[in-house]
């Protein structure tokens, strides 16, 4: 599970992991969905038949699935909970990159460290996370990223 902190605290956490979340499937049909919501249709995606013929042997998920999956992670294990917050907002990501590609019937789960975090102003804090987004029984992640976060406590 991910941490809870109080606001004076969140510096003592700079560097350490904060958790590991629970496995999640990646299915056809979640895939499916992302396909019609974000119009990215491609063939690798959504079609089994004609993605088993190419170097995947199958569909997989789209880049940005696997990277919107960071904010489940975060309420599902590893996300750092700060005390008597009121919210906390998505601030996009300093560096992202696409590791390895995520099988449909895959199993992955985000990982978290706490890099860095300012307080942009009293109870304002931007926190720089590094997930990685790991597939089971795969040596190599899905994607790793320095996902930033602005917390309201």
């Amino acid at each position: 599970m991910g941490k809870t902190v109080s606001p004076d605290a969140i510096a003592s956490e700079i560097g350490n992991e904060i958790g590991v979340s629970d496995w999640f499937e990646v299915t056809q049909e979640n895939v499916n969905k992302f396909a019609d919501v974000t119009l990215d249709h491609q063939f690798i995606h959504i079609n089994p038949e004609q993605a088993a013929k190419t170097p995947f042997g199958g569909t997989i998920a789209h880049g940005f699935y696997t990277m919107s999956m960071l904010s489940h992670f975060s309420e599902n294990g590893c996300g750092l909970r700060v005390e008597g917050t009121k919210m906390g907002v998505n601030y996009g990501c300093d560096k992202l990159r696409f590791i390895h590609p995520v099988r449909v019937g895959s199993r992955i789960r985000g990982r978290s460290v706490l890099k860095e975090v300012q307080e942009k102003q009293p109870g304002q804090f931007l926190f720089k996370q590094e997930i990685t987004v790991e597939i089971e029984d795969v040596d190599k992640p899905a994607l790793i990223a320095e996902w930033l976060t602005m917390v309201f406590v």
